[in-house]
């Protein structure tokens, strides 16, 4: 099952989600300021990303660049915080996002790295109706800020090749999640700006994968991503999807 082309070609940006980000655009590698909590979580996700395209596509960890060759979209890349290190890792990135500012802001990071890395300010519909494919397809933290989540994941899962992965991180809807993700990250800690995220729109893990179904994808796993206010770092729980999780699905050859 593909994406219909009425839920492809609809406009799933919210632009005041846009809006949201473009006024700190320019923080995105400002790993004390309002991106830090996703610093602090990007070795973790980096990790498993890496381990699960290597096994999907018979890949070595060990070698120099694992992922040479792949091609990988980063749907939302804001300041290109995974499209960096993955491009290292040898995979062919693309990272697109709705807010032109992080777009500017990504690619001349990128160019004062040395990295090739092929950043456009457009959505996950535009690249499906233009009918590209990538082998990995990455939703990190993105489906909550969407206007219309099931058109949102139908078009994003139609980007992904026969045989490719997509993996996706957002959200749970629980009051666990409220009392850390809002209360605590947004209003206590101050770790991000009020008003982020919307805890409506959090989803729950059925919920997503529902509408990664409906776009033609097998879920293979959720687990947590978990926070230890402690130590600083974060880390994988299968047992504890109550706040932040992440997850693979395959589209099958």
């Amino acid at each position: 099952m593909t994406a219909s082309n009425s839920s492809a070609q609809a406009n799933t940006v919210d632009e005041s989600e846009v809006a949201k980000f473009a006024a700190i655009a320019e923080s995105w590698w400002d790993s004390e300021g309002p991106f830090r909590p996703l610093h602090q979580l990007n070795p973790t996700r980096l990790l498993y990303i890496r381990d699960r395209v290597a096994a999907q596509f018979g890949r070595d960890t060990t070698a120099p660049k694992p992922l040479n060759g792949l091609r990988i979209l980063d749907i939302g890349c804001g300041g290109g915080l995974l499209c960096e290190p993955l491009s290292r890792l040898g995979a062919i990135v693309v990272g697109i996002d709705a807010t032109d500012k992080n777009i500017h802001v990504a690619a001349q990071h990128a160019a004062q790295s040395g990295l090739a890395i092929n950043y456009r300010n457009t959505t996950a519909e535009a690249l499906f109706a233009a009918g590209k494919r990538f082998d990995v397809v990455l939703n990190m933290e993105v489906v909550e800020h969407v206007a219309d989540v099931d058109a949102f994941l139908e078009a994003s899962s139609g980007l992904v090749e026969d045989g490719g992965l997509m993996i996706a991180a957002t959200l749970n809807r629980t009051l666990k999640s409220y009392a850390l993700a809002i209360i605590g990250a947004e209003y206590l800690l101050r770790w991000l700006p009020r008003g982020t995220h919307d805890w409506k729109r959090f989803l729950r893990p059925s919920e997503l994968a529902a509408g990664l179904r409906r776009g033609g994808l097998t879920v293979e796993e959720f687990t947590g991503v978990v926070f230890n206010p402690l130590s600083g770092k974060w880390s994988l729980d299968p047992r504890d999807l109550d706040v932040n999780y992440i997850g693979v699905a395959v589209k099958s050859a």
